[in-house]
């Protein structure tokens, strides 16, 4: 099976249709079929595409999979287009594992996640030298179960950095469990559709977490932010990066 009958695993990115890859969007551009994740891609992504396209929201695995087996040994190329970046809660997995049952080629192209476009919006590093230099990307437990040792209290006792995806349905359990690891008085952040038109973001301290997520009538699509180094985009830390220190040196640059 050649080059032509492979299946595109793409991310999308978070919604503006500008923060998909160049190379995501060359093969959207020659793709005979596109499968969308439903209302979280946004569809001015594959506007103008001369493709066949499915919307998967409403489909089984199995529907899935079916066209592209079909679209494979017809010898068109899909693009599986898979909101965000396709290393976080995409279920490329399960596809991937079909595939390679059915000897399909399979590609995946990374995209920008929306905990970038978040951080981005906030202006906002997520790692500050001296007070944290780790991020987790964790989700609260709801239908899908996280492992034991995963739970957010538990993550809570590290007090790096964190995001915390499709949770914001369960926002007073979430806060519930931050505050078993993290003061009362750390930074959170909520971001609404980060990167949409209808972006939104609103700030405060984790023990007001609840009441401003219900405030501003945050339900869904929304990412939770925390961790002390949220006060950088609030306040002047005065940390900085020893990369580019004057008297630090690696191998592109003498010392000063």
């Amino acid at each position: 099976m050649g080059e032509h009958s492979k299946v595109y695993f793409i991310g999308a990115g978070p919604g503006d249709p500008e923060l998909i890859t160049l190379k995501g969007k060359k093969i959207l551009d020659k793709a005979g079929v596109i499968i969308y994740a439903g209302s979280l891609v946004n569809p001015e992504v594959f506007s103008g595409a001369g493709a066949e396209i499915y919307d998967s929201s409403g489909m089984t695995l199995d529907e899935v999979v079916c066209i592209m087996k079909d679209a494979s040994s017809g010898g068109k190329v899909t693009a599986r287009l898979h909101t965000g970046d396709t290393a976080f809660y995409s279920a490329i997995s399960e596809q991937i594992e079909r595939l390679r049952q059915l000897n399909i080629p399979y590609e995946v192209i990374p995209g920008v996640s929306s905990a970038s476009a978040g951080a981005a919006l906030l202006g906002q590093e997520l790692t500050i030298p001296e007070i944290s230099q780790t991020v987790i990307f964790t989700r609260m437990e709801g239908r899908t179960p996280v492992p034991e040792g995963e739970r957010l209290s538990e993550l809570a006792r590290h007090r790096s950095s964190m995001v915390i995806f499709l949770s914001a349905g369960m926002i007073e359990k979430v806060r519930e469990e931050l505050l078993q690891g993290y003061p009362e008085d750390t930074p959170v952040a909520v971001i609404e559709k980060a990167s949409w038109p209808d972006e939104r973001a609103v700030r405060g301290v984790l023990k007001d977490l609840g009441e401003m997520v219900k405030k501003a009538g945050i339900r869904k699509t929304a990412l939770i932010y925390i961790g002390d180094a949220l006060k950088a985009s609030e306040v002047s830390l005065g940390k900085e990066s020893k990369l580019y220190h004057k008297d630090f040196r690696h191998e592109y640059r003498k010392q000063s």
